[in-house]
Parts: C-alpha cells; sequence; structure tokens
C-alpha cells in the first residue's frame, strides 16, 4: 500500500487556500482584491472628496482596495488614453462627454446594460442622466456622476442700485439690462463676458436660442438641415452678441476667461453671469447670499433657451479582471445618497429624480434654477455638441480666434459665419 501523507497534506493545503474564496460568496477572487481607479478631472479638493468615498466603502468591503490614479488635470484625458490603449489593467475609470466616443470605437469600454438593469437605483436616475449614458450607440458604456448646465448669476444688490427690480426673462431683456447699468466713466459694466476657454459655450447658447428649429443631436444644424448660424435668426443674434460687448462689457472682456468672469461677479463690476453650478461654492465663499441669485438661463426669440450638458461619469475599462467588483463600487459612489453629497461640495448637478424631489438644497435658494430647467423640457431644450465629430476638437480655437476678430472689428458677421460653415463642412 502506497503512502497517502503526502497526497493528504497537499489537499488540506488547497482547502487552506480556497476557503476565503467560498467565505467571500459573491466575490470575484480570494481578497484582498485592488482595483485601479483613474480619474480624469482632477483637483487637490475633488480628489480629497474621491479618497473620504473609497475609505467608506474599504470599511464596508475589507477584502477589497481602490488604488486611486490622479494625474493632473491638463494631462489626465491623454494620459487615461494611453493607458486604455496600452491595454494596463485599470477597472474604474473616469470618462467624459468628449472622450467617450473615442473610447467605445476603441472597443475599450464595457457595456453596462446587464449592470443597470439589475440595479436598484436604476429607475431613479433622471431622464437626462439616462440619455447621457447612451451617448454612443445607444448603449450606456458609462454611469453619469454629474452634470454641468449653465444658469445666469445676478448680482440682485447692483440691480437695485440702478433701480432693475425685475430679472430678466429673455435674452433681449439680458442685454438691454447689461447696457442701461453699463457706465465706463465709473467702471461699471453689465455683462460677465467669456472671450477665452470653450467661449463658445456661452456665446452659442444665446446666439442659436433665437432659432426655433436646432436639432437636439447637434446644435449647429436645424432640424431641416441647415447650418443653424447661417439662418436670418441666427445672423441677427451674432450681430446682437457683438453690440452686446462693445455696450456693455470690458474691453479686456475679450480675452475674459473663467475666473475673470467670477473676479468681476464677484467685484460687482459685471452683475449678470452665464456660469455652471460648480460656480457656486466659489461665489458663496465670496459673498453675502442677499446679494445674489442664480436664476434660469433667459429665454431667446425662439421662446425657448438650448441647453448644454457637459457631464462626465464611470465605466469599466473591457481590460478589467473584476468588472462585478468595479460596478459594486461605481454604484456605491454614485448612489443616490453619496452622488448628493459629493455634488454638494464639487458643486454640479447630482444625476437623481430623488434627490431634487428630497433634498432641500437641491429644490431651493440658488439651485432651484437648475431644477426648473430640468422639469420644464419645452422651454429649456437639451443639445449636443457634435462630439463624434473629428472637426470637434479644433472647434474652440476656430471659433475663438474667429469671434475675437468679429468683436474687435477686424471681421464682419458674414464672414465669421462663413468661416464657421466652411470650418464644419
Amino acid at each position: 500500500m502506497k503512502n497517502r501523507t503526502p497526497v493528504l497534506f497537499t489537499l488540506v493545503v488547497v482547502l487552506l487556500l480556497l476557503a476565503p474564496v467560498f467565505a467571500a460568496g459573491t466575490k470575484e477572487a480570494a481578497g484582498p482584491v485592488t482595483l485601479t481607479f483613474v480619474e480624469t478631472m482632477t483637483s487637490p479638493s475633488r480628489t480629497a472628496q474621491i479618497e473620504d468615498l473609497i475609505a467608506k466603502y474599504e470599511a464596508l468591503n475589507p477584502m477589497v482596495k481602490i488604488n486611486l490614479v490622479s494625474p493632473p488635470y491638463e494631462q489626465a484625458d491623454n494620459k487615461l488614453t494611453l493607458m486604455l490603449n496600452s491595454n494596463q489593467e485599470l477597472d474604474i475609470v473616469e470618462v467624459r462627454d468628449h472622450t467617450v466616443k473615442q473610447f467605445v470605437n476603441n472597443k475599450k469600454l464595457v457595456d453596462l446594460t446587464t449592470y443597470l438593469a439589475a440595479w436598484d437605483e436604476g429607475d431613479d436616475l433622471l431622464p437626462l442622466t439616462v440619455t447621457a449614458a447612451n451617448t454612443v450607440d445607444n448603449t450606456p458604456y458609462l454611469l453619469p456622476q454629474f452634470f454641468f448646465v449653465k444658469g445666469l448669476f445676478v448680482r440682485t444688490d447692483v440691480l437695485a442700485k440702478y433701480g432693475f427690480t425685475t430679472l430678466p426673462k429673455t435674452i433681449d431683456e439680458l442685454y438691454s439690462m447689461s447696457k442701461a447699468i453699463t457706465g465706463k466713466d465709473r467702471n461699471q459694466y453689465g455683462f460677465g463676458f467669456r472671450g477665452k476657454g470653450s467661449s463658445f459655450k456661452i456665446s452659442d447658447i444665446l446666439i442659436l436660442s433665437d432659432v426655433d428649429n436646432i436639432s437636439v443631436d447637434n446644435i449647429y444644424k436645424t432640424d431641416d438641415g441647415r447650418f443653424a448660424f447661417s439662418t436670418p435668426e441666427a445672423r441677427r443674434a451674432v450681430a446682437a452678441y457683438v453690440d452686446l460687448y462693445k455696450h456693455a462689457v470690458p474691453a479686456d472682456g475679450v480675452n475674459w476667461g473663467f475666473n475673470e468672469q467670477v473676479n468681476a461677479f464677484i467685484s460687482g463690476s459685471t452683475p449678470f453671469l452665464v456660469q455652471d453650478p460648480d460656480t457656486v461654492g466659489m461665489v458663496a465663499d465670496a459673498l453675502d447670499p442677499a446679494l445674489y441669485t442664480v436664476i434660469p438661463m433667459p429665454v431667446g426669440a425662439s421662446g425657448k433657451t438650448y441647453l448644454d450638458y457637459g457631464f462626465a461619469g464611470l465605466g469599466i475599462p473591457t481590460t478589467s479582471k473584476h468588472p462585478d467588483l468595479a460596478w459594486d463600487f461605481i454604484s456605491f459612489m454614485v448612489n443616490a445618497e453619496n452622488n448628493a453629497d459629493f455634488c454638494k461640495v464639487y458643486g454640479p448637478l447630482p444625476v437623481h429624480t430623488s434627490t431634487y424631489a428630497n433634498d432641500p438644497y437641491f429644490s431651493s435658494g440658488v439651485y432651484k434654477s437648475w431644477e426648473t430647467e430640468m422639469s420644464d423640457p419645452d422651454t429649456y431644450v437639451f443639445v449636443k455638441y457634435p462630439l463624434d465629430s473629428p472637426k470637434y476638437p479644433g472647434w474652440a480655437q476656430v471659433q475663438e480666434q474667429t469671434m475675437q476678430s468679429l468683436l474687435l472689428g477686424n471681421t464682419t458677421v458674414d464672414q465669421a459665419i462663413k468661416s464657421w460653415e466652411d470650418y464644419w463642412k
């Protein structure tokens, strides 16, 4: 009879090694499992928020560790693209509205349909959240975390100083009030202009909201296929926008970026500011709440306002060896409670219907304006930029250069529109 001791010893060792797997139940592997998470909208305060959520998740799931990778903001999108293209083993990635298309085309993201269908909070997502999730091929390759939607910040104290007790409901009223307030000799202007750094995301809303039939799938086209800026309504609106700059904006407003806009609003030198909700924190830190408010974007001659919805969300790379655990973390980070808390500090709009219904923070005060925009789709029409066009990455610079030339009187309205139309052809 052969000696079975080595065989029995080996069996005992194998069983001991497998015990954590059996104990883990639904876990994908014996722990601890490390998931690599790459964020792209990095900032020190925001990264600290994510780290707090990671610590909270790890405390609830001691067999899982999250390795957070936070490249510098200016390099983050390119860094993630390189990591995905080199098939690095990643588990959770922050995908942005302008990067999701290329990642999907390169087959780098997992289809989340099954996960979302089984998620107990899937039915609580805003219609806009579902639309954003399905940006590419009508398939959810990411779960949006938040939205950036424009609102009109107003220094009510400055308006009262000049005799205005009502707020503008139309773009024409906004322009008229801005001009009436302006007095260059006293360094008082009306409108917080954006001259640089994706300035088109403000100018194009104000201009194209005069056009009645903008396509929701491409802000630069009408429903009948025309180039939107070439319509008579848009031509008049471009001229009106130039007139606003000449009569209600400091001369150096042509060079203003985000910081200059916000600083001018806080100082009171420009009481109207078109910006996203993440600006609320900066304004709230600097001003007494009695001095300002935020209202929905004024409507154009069409009776509507066309609103862009910038967003970012979380996806699972196809290289992940632990997609179920990755989804478990994603669904934890974006559940209604954590998403609301995250957005309160970070500033953008949360993605769950229940948040606006149950949390007074997002249904009152300055955030009430965004709830109004979310709940009235006939007036506040969400439209898309042509993110999947190869022309889109260069559009910001082309539009900025042409618009600056137009504002400075070196180009006519017709010449500017012609150059934009030629570019998109």
